[in-house]
């Protein structure tokens, strides 16, 4: 995360302001709860591992077994049913 000065953002009334509250340290800015993304939209990641599962749901539809799709997937057998049986 990169640090921004206080001055180079906010108007001179607010700096002075937060100055009441924090002398030159570090405040941390949550998002808005509107705009945050959910873990692994950003990157793209989220997508791969449901694509990944339903890969997994189709080839057990036909027949392969959950201790081969786990050996395949470098998963548990325990969370390939649970990726399983979700749906």
């Amino acid at each position: 995360m990169k640090y921004i000065n206080a001055k180079d953002i906010l108007p001179n009334a607010l700096v002075k302001e937060l100055q009441n509250y924090i002398q030159g340290g570090y405040i941390y800015v949550p998002t808005n709860q509107l705009h945050q993304k959910r873990w692994g939209e950003i990157s793209g990641y989220r997508q791969e591992l449901q694509q990944r599962n339903q890969q997994i749901i189709e080839e057990f539809q036909k027949g392969s077994s959950v201790e081969k799709l786990s050996e395949k997937y470098f998963l548990s057998v325990y969370a390939i049913r649970k990726i399983i049986y979700k749906k």
